[in-house]
């Protein structure tokens, strides 16, 4: 997958990674590894907590099933290579982008609201961190590093486009449309406020 600096051609989003946050974030490594592991181990679990919720959706069942595996392994990946560096996995840190997003979701409103929001939180999450992989797999100067991280690049891309197709398989895709924009704005604004820090994935 290529994509230039202009990422709103291919994942949407609206502003770019500061160019700043690969250089801090190489100064950070253990810090990066243990946050990514993290980022994996929510994705995998959130995953869940939507099949348990949406049981009754069929194909949000039948695709979601694999990704927790998948999102599980990765933290496997993550962990087996902080344990390759002799470091310990240590305790999760507060996720303030994400808990950005989660308070934007609606809190009123009907079944299929929530499943939206919640499906279109999960493109954003892997969006984000398909930019920052990205980022990683194509400025840090360990060559390891590097195509470590281009796998994990490659993963996040294919789960972006997934929940967006699952919105669209139970609700009208114009208002997926309309309701993902308002997402991508609020995000933009989300990364704007944000300090830039080397130390999160997010």
């Amino acid at each position: 997958m290529e994509f230039s600096n202009d990422v709103k051609n291919i994942l949407g989003l609206q502003l770019p990674t500061d160019p700043r946050w690969v250089d801090l974030a190489s100064l950070s490594m253990t810090e990066i590894l243990t946050d990514h592991a993290y980022c994996e181990q929510k994705a995998a679990t959130t995953c869940i907590s939507l099949i348990q919720r949406f049981s009754d959706r069929e194909r949000l069942v039948k695709e979601l099933a694999p990704i927790v595996t998948e999102e599980w392994g990765h933290f496997r990946m993550v962990l087996a290579e902080m344990q390759k560096r002799g470091l310990k996995l240590g305790k999760q840190r507060k996720d303030i982008y994400v808990n950005a997003l989660i308070g934007f979701q609606v809190t009123g409103g009907s079944r299929e609201d929530h499943m939206l929001d919640r499906l279109l939180t999960m493109a954003l999450v892997e969006a984000r961190s398909c930019e920052r992989f990205k980022r990683l797999s194509e400025g840090l100067a360990d060559e390891y590093m590097r195509n470590f991280y281009r796998r994990f690049m490659e993963s996040e891309a294919g789960h972006y486009t997934l929940f967006i197709e699952l919105s669209e398989e139970y609700i009208a895709p114009k208002k997926v449309r309309a309701r993902w924009q308002q997402w991508l704005e609020f995000e933009a604004g989300v990364m704007q406020e944000m300090a830039v820090r080397g130390d999160r994935i997010h």
